[in-house]
């Protein structure tokens, strides 16, 4: 894989799908394929088009658990980049955290007030 280079990474970003993903995985850490796909209501053909994109980009790391995939931002991101994907985290915070809510509720986790 090539050095990720800014104009790549705003491509990869410019899509309003992939944008949320990325900062999902910011939100949550590790985010399984299917919950990806309830949270952003989206098939899972499309969700896992994009993070097969995001994961050859170097941005996403997966793992696989029985017939799923559990993904994260790669802790190997150049530092430039995971600050471009802070601030938009920081720019979009309470929709993400909105969404995020959802999903720990759905893993019976429980949710923070402040993020409900």
């Amino acid at each position: 894989m090539a050095q990720l280079t800014p104009l790549e990474l705003f491509k990869y970003l410019s899509d309003e799908t992939r944008l949320n993903i990325v900062l999902l995985l910011r939100e949550l850490g590790e985010v399984c394929v299917c919950n990806l796909c309830s949270l952003l209501n989206q098939s899972q053909p499309k969700i896992s088009r994009h993070l097969g994109m995001l994961r050859e980009s170097g941005l996403l790391l997966g793992r696989k658990q029985g017939k799923w995939v559990h993904y994260r931002l790669s802790p190997q991101i150049p530092a430039w980049a995971a600050q471009v994907i802070e601030q938009a985290w920081l720019s979009e915070q309470e929709a993400v955290q909105a969404l995020a809510c959802a999903q720990r509720a759905e893993k019976g986790t429980g949710c923070s007030a402040s993020l409900c």
